[in-house]
């Protein structure tokens, strides 16, 4: 099926499933909302729904699918989002800004202009690489033994040999280069390791060492690196924000973009992953760690005190492995930094 007949955009699938919530847990809408909203290029649900409510992540709690429009989850430039109350209860729904014609060119146009939930430009080279291994694949994974005597270091177009490459194996390989660890926050417990995406390899001859042709370098290869199958999951641009099920107490651990303050659409990376209950979309509150102070006061000399954790953010996880996630962070009160925690949200 050609990707531009899949939804781009599947807005709130989860509300024709779940329905809606208890009026006495309905969100809180901002004191100074609107009444509507036309919807611009470049908003997200996210930013839109900022605009009406204090959490702006509980949006799918008061959304109401108007049947009446075609393709109702997909949301355009020019579309207007309404306020009203059914029974006391805010709702949100969407009326067609304007006629979208349907011939296959400007369909694949319409599709493509359709706004996402959160910024995806922020997350897009995250969203399907290979970027976390456990200890044990990297161990077994085939290694570079070799580039032939004319090569020091590899590229694009030139030949690699790879040690314990079975027989039995894909054709198509990431290459990727062991980096720091992910450690617990906590018990400093090594969660995984960071997988460097260099480039790719594709099969020309198996045996011991089996040869493969280097191909779309972003990193020189170097002896060592090592070969896992292409991982080509598709990158999805929907996320459905909501809390997890199970309490999540974890830690951030990691700045994919390197930086030390952490703020609005940086990406993070934490401690937690799918076997604490984590998911794409869940939404966790970012408290920033209390500070170990002096007690100058206190009769008893070299006593300290821990300052409470103080709410600093709020971050969507969008991509989730065994025991890490990442996280991108949508909105900041404070600057948060390494071994700040992350929790349900309120």
């Amino acid at each position: 099926m050609s990707k531009y007949r899949q939804p781009i955009l599947t807005l709130f699938l989860c509300l024709l499933l779940c329905g809606t919530v208890a009026a006495a847990d309905s969100p809180t809408l901002k004191a100074s909302h609107p009444d509507r909203h036309v919807v611009q290029r470049g908003d997200t649900l996210w930013d839109i729904s900022a605009r009406f409510l204090q959490a702006p992540w509980r949006w799918p709690e008061i959304w109401h699918v108007n049947p009446q429009i075609q393709n109702p989850h997909l949301i355009y430039p020019g579309d207007i989002i309404e306020l009203s109350y059914v029974d006391g209860m805010p709702r949100l729904s969407l009326r067609r800004g304007s006629l979208v014609k349907l011939s296959p060119r400007i369909r694949e146009d319409e599709l493509d202009a359709a706004i996402p939930s959160i910024p995806i430009s922020a997350i897009q080279q995250f969203l399907s690489r290979p970027y976390v291994l456990d200890s044990g694949s990297l161990t077994a994974s085939p290694y570079i033994v070799s580039f032939g005597e004319d090569h020091v270091i590899g590229s694009s177009n030139v030949k690699a040999y790879v040690r314990t490459l079975p027989d039995e194996q894909p054709i198509h390989f990431d290459v990727v280069r062991p980096g720091k660890p992910y450690r617990d926050g906590e018990s400093n417990e090594i969660l995984g390791y960071e997988a460097l995406f260099l480039g790719s390899a594709e099969l020309m001859r198996t045996g011991d060492p089996a040869t493969v042709m280097l191909t779309n370098m972003e990193l020189e290869f170097v002896i060592g690196d090592r070969l896992i199958p292409e991982s080509r999951d598709a990158s999805r641009s929907n996320f459905i924000p909501k809390a997890p099920d199970r309490p999540i107490d974890g830690s951030i651990i990691s700045v994919l973009n390197g930086v030390s303050q952490i703020g609005q659409y940086n990406v993070v990376v934490l401690d937690r992953g799918s076997r604490d209950g984590l998911s794409p979309g869940h939404v966790l509150n970012i408290n920033r760690q209390g500070l170990l102070v002096r007690d100058t006061v206190s009769p008893i000399l070299g006593t300290k005190v821990k300052l409470p954790d103080e709410p600093a953010g709020i971050l969507l996880v969008f991509r989730v492995f065994e025991r890490v996630s990442f996280g991108l962070v949508m909105h900041a009160t404070d600057a948060m930094h390494l071994g700040d925690r992350v929790v349900n949200p309120d």
